[in-house]
């Protein structure tokens, strides 16, 4: 009698080529099978969220499978962060990140008493969701906000976000801030770094930070550096504070977006980050081109191979949400859930197959 495991063990090859998966695919999952946390599911990837977390939408979330969110509370009080997450686990939900409740340019810009201001606002925040019970925070410490140049026509009508450097307008034109190079960027993340990291160290909140989306050239644009827009900036920002907690929300696309190769680079980044414990959370975004010409596409058809990113973050023992990003916009689909549905259900079937027990 043939047994179901010898079954799969003699047909695994042919199924994996029937679905147009090569070799290397069935490498990477047998190879993923023997690795940490295949059967612990606490130690395993999951599908997340950082969308509005009304109880509508969190029961929308069930119905595609997603119970782990990153959600904002109403007041940052902690009778507001206990009321979400309590909102969340009603509805079969964990709320396992909240955005830091502060500007993207926190602890950057104004005078030294505003700076200090916000960076002691953090650091209340920080005691605040470590009494919640809450364990990681995002934030992002951006000038710029995110760069876009306009949208593309993708399949079924969809509108892809695009960023061409080269058509985009107002290079030299300087932000309201006025000039912000390299030097002065650094020195305002390392005094804000210093300050709020020990504080949630000693709280044990995780403290994701986004990198810059995207990077820009040498030289800035309008007037900006992007010095969280590379790999070796993002090196040197993990490396500033030294600490369990302080760490990436890992976006896979922007950091894709940020390499001449992204295909075959974004590995290395994954290993470099992961084997430090450094990746926090993923946005699991994938995209169509490279450095300063890119389009944010479905995950399906990018040029980044989705599966072996998982299988990677895997290796590497990173067991907390993948989160779909920037998913491209339809007229008919005004509140996203046509594309979350799809990007859910995506996500899911690769960790089951990153998972797969034969």
């Amino acid at each position: 009698m043939v047994t179901r495991r010898q079954l799969i063990q003699a047909t695994g090859p042919i199924v994996l080529s029937a679905a147009g998966l090569s070799n290397n695919t069935t490498w990477a999952l047998t190879s993923s099978r023997s690795q940490h946390g295949a059967k612990n599911p606490n130690t395993r990837m999951h599908v997340g969220t950082q969308r509005s977390c009304t109880s509508e939408m969190l029961q929308f979330y069930r119905r595609c499978g997603v119970s782990h969110v990153c959600g904002t509370p109403y007041k940052w009080t902690l009778e507001g962060l206990l009321e979400l997450k309590e909102r969340c686990s009603a509805n079969g939900v964990s709320l396992d990140m909240v955005p830091i409740g502060m500007p993207r340019s926190v602890g950057l810009l104004g005078d030294a008493v505003h700076r200090d201001r916000q960076i002691e606002q953090t650091c209340d925040q920080i005691r605040l969701v470590a009494e919640a019970g809450i364990s990681t925070i995002k934030y992002n410490m951006y000038v710029l906000d995110v760069l876009r140049t306009g949208t593309m026509w993708g399949r079924g009508g969809a509108r892809y976000s695009t960023w061409e450097h080269e058509k985009a307008s107002s290079k030299k034109s300087l932000t309201r801030h006025g000039a912000f190079p390299a030097e002065l960027f650094w020195e305002r993340i390392t005094y804000f770094l210093e300050r709020v990291i020990p504080v949630a160290t000693e709280y044990k909140v995780k403290m994701a930070c986004h990198p810059h989306d995207p990077g820009v050239p040498s030289g800035g644009y309008r007037g900006v550096e992007r010095v969280l827009g590379t790999v070796e900036g993002l090196r040197q920002f993990v490396e500033i504070a030294k600490s369990p907690y302080h760490g990436l929300n890992f976006c896979v696309g922007t950091i894709a977006s940020n390499l001449q190769n992204p295909s075959e680079e974004i590995f290395d980044v994954i290993r470099y980050f992961g084997t430090r414990q450094k990746i926090f959370n993923v946005h699991f975004r994938n995209i169509r081109g490279k450095r300063d010409s890119f389009q944010e596409v479905y995950p399906d058809e990018g040029d980044l191979y989705m599966f072996k990113i998982l299988c990677n973050l895997k290796q590497v023992h990173y067991s907390g949400m993948l989160m779909p990003d920037h998913i491209p916009q339809h007229p008919k689909d005004q509140d996203e859930r046509q594309g979350l549905a799809f990007a859910f259900g995506y996500i899911k079937g690769l960790i089951q197959a990153v998972y797969a027990e034969p």
